[in-house]
């Protein structure tokens, strides 16, 4: 099971000039389409000067949503290598907004496309690189024997416990990277002789 998926550590800002046009990329981590239409909302009002605001993202942890916008430009030339950028780094829950000021100087289709692919990769570049995981949660019940043991594996498995309730029976809500979970429970269940008993889980 794939419980992982990457994204950018940071925002982060770079610019560049090509034949008297002024090229401003911004690399933004988002968490969905809320909050990438804010960061773009926020970067055309603090730039409301510049000539086009191109943009792409892509969300979702499979990378399932996206969107490009060229802007005024000439279609394809803007959106789509900046959305190519964020795709050759297998990157998702990210925005690239490329504000441009025009020069004067046209710089034809193919140009566009270079410059504003080239400042989207630079944009995510500097940002760096996080690996994200899915997790899911559930819930563990065991006599109160067994504590100590499970919360040795849990630890040594870095399994979060996210509560512990003591009543007839221990009960613990665990949170576990989504590829692992089967692994626990079976392990748990044999290292408590087979007392665990184990609640459907449920995806975080």
């Amino acid at each position: 099971m794939v419980d992982t998926f990457h994204t950018i550590a940071r925002r982060h800002t770079v610019e560049t000039k090509i034949r008297g046009s002024r090229f401003l990329a911004d690399a933004v981590p988002v968490e969905d389409r809320q909050s990438a239409e804010a960061v773009l909302e926020d970067i055309r009002k603090r730039h409301y000067d510049a000539t086009h605001h191109c943009y792409a993202y892509r969300l979702g942890p499979g990378g399932e949503t996206y969107r490009i916008h060229d802007d005024g430009e000439p279609g394809s030339s803007a959106g789509r290598p900046i959305l190519a950028a964020i795709d050759h780094g297998s990157l998702t829950n990210v925005i690239v907004v490329v504000t441009r000021w025009f020069g004067g100087t046209k710089l034809g289709v193919g140009g566009l496309v270079r410059a504003y692919g080239d400042a989207a990769a630079a944009a995510l570049a500097g940002a760096g690189m996080l690996t994200c995981y899915l997790t899911a949660t559930c819930i563990v019940r065991f006599p109160h024997a067994h504590i100590s043991t499970v919360m040795r594996l849990c630890s040594a498995r870095q399994v979060k416990i996210l509560t512990t309730e003591y009543d007839a029976l221990v009960r613990m809500c665990l949170e576990v990277r989504r590829g692992g979970l089967e692994r626990l429970t079976a392990d748990l269940i044999e290292a408590t002789h087979g007392q665990l008993t184990v609640d459907p889980p449920s995806p975080v």
